[in-house]
C-alpha cells in the first residue's frame, strides 16, 4: 500500500513538474531598450536599460527559477529569485527586468547590463539551465530611447520602435499592439441588436450543467446501488460459512419465509389453526362519553374498614 502512495505521488510531481516546464515555453522576451535617457524610470527612480518579458500563455505564469543572460557561454547568469510573490505573471501579461548590475536592488535587476553600440544577445533559460526558452540580438546601431520590439505580443517579426507613429510606439509593461476597439464584440452586436441571442446561449448553458449534474448524480445512486448489491451477495456466502464454523444454526432471513409462506397459501388454500387474519367491524350502536350516566354520578372515597 506504501508503495502504490509513494508511486503515485511520484507520478503526480512529475506531471505537476512537466505542466509548469511546458507553462514556461510561453515565456517570451517582447521589448528591450538599451539606451533610456528619458524613458521609463525604474522603482528608485532611475533611467535604466530594460527588458520586458511578457506571458503568452492563457493561465498565470511563476517564472522564479528561470534564468536571464547576456551571454551565450553562461545561461545561468541571473537566477530570478523565488519568494517574490511578482514573479507570477497574469496571463497575456507583462514583466519588465532592469539590466542595471544591481541585483542587490530587488528581484527585477539583473546582476548584467546592456552594452550601448554593440549588439546585446539576450536569452532566458528555463529551471534547468539548459533548455532555451527564447533569445534575440539587439541590432549595435539601436538609438537612445528607441525599442527593439515585436510588432505582436509574443509573436511577430522584430522592428525598431521610436514611438513617433501609431504602430511604433514604445510601450513598457503594455500591449505592443494598442486596440482602441474590439472586433469580436463589436460583431456580436451587429448581429444579435437586442441580445437575445447571448439570453438564449446563456439559458442553454445553464440548463446544460443542470442536466449533465443530474445524470451524474444519477449515475452515482445507481453505482452505489449495484456496488451494496454485489457487497450483500458476496458476504451472505462468507456469513454464513462462518455461522455453520461456529455449529450456529443459519436461518433463512425474513423475506424468504415469507415468500414461502405465502408459495404455501396459495398452494393449500388454507389456514393454520392461528390465523392472523383480522376482521375488523363497524359498530353499530352510537355511543359517545358525553351521554354516558357515569360521568354524572359523583364519586365518594371509601374509608377503611368500610363494607359496601
Amino acid at each position: 500500500m506504501k508503495q502504490k502512495l509513494i508511486l503515485t505521488f511520484l507520478c503526480l510531481a512529475a506531471v505537476f513538474s512537466a505542466a509548469q516546464a511546458q507553462g514556461r515555453k510561453a515565456l517570451r522576451i517582447n521589448e528591450v531598450m538599451v539606451v533610456n535617457e528619458n524613458n521609463v524610470v525604474d522603482d528608485y527612480g532611475r533611467h535604466s536599460a530594460w527588458i520586458e518579458l511578457f506571458n503568452s500563455a492563457y493561465a498565470p505564469l511563476e517564472i522564479s527559477k528561470v534564468y536571464l543572460t547576456n551571454d551565450r557561454s553562461n545561461p545561468t547568469k541571473y537566477p530570478i529569485p523565488l519568494g517574490d510573490v511578482n514573479t507570477k505573471i497574469p496571463k497575456r501579461q507583462h514583466i519588465i527586468f532592469w539590466a542595471d548590475n544591481r541585483p542587490n536592488d530587488g528581484t527585477f535587476h539583473t546582476n548584467f547590463v546592456l552594452i550601448p553600440g554593440q549588439e546585446n544577445y539576450i536569452a532566458i533559460y528555463d529551471a534547468d539551465g539548459k533548455t532555451l526558452i527564447d533569445e534575440v540580438t539587439i541590432p549595435a546601431d539601436l538609438a537612445p530611447n528607441t525599442t527593439y520590439a515585436r510588432s505582436v505580443d509574443g509573436e511577430g517579426q522584430w522592428q525598431v520602435r521610436d514611438g513617433l507613429e501609431s504602430d511604433a510606439y514604445i510601450t513598457p509593461s503594455s500591449n505592443n499592439i494598442i486596440k482602441s476597439h474590439n472586433s469580436k464584440v463589436e460583431m456580436f452586436k451587429e448581429q444579435d441588436e437586442n441580445g437575445l441571442g447571448l439570453t438564449i446561449i446563456a439559458m442553454a448553458i445553464v440548463f446544460s450543467a443542470l442536466l449533465v449534474l443530474s445524470l451524474c448524480f444519477l449515475l452515482i445512486s445507481k453505482i452505489g446501488a449495484y456496488v451494496q448489491r454485489r457487497n450483500k451477495m458476496m458476504s451472505a456466502p462468507l456469513a454464513a460459512a462462518a455461522a455453520a464454523a461456529k455449529g450456529e444454526d443459519v436461518h433463512d432471513s425474513g423475506e424468504e419465509i415469507a415468500a414461502i409462506v405465502m408459495a404455501l397459501h396459495e398452494h393449500l388454500d388454507k389456514h393454520d389453526h392461528e390465523s392472523t387474519i383480522l376482521t375488523l367491524n363497524k359498530v353499530r350502536k352510537v355511543y359517545s362519553p358525553w351521554n354516558s350516566k357515569i360521568y354524572n354520578m359523583r364519586q365518594l372515597p371509601q374509608l377503611k374498614g368500610q363494607r359496601h
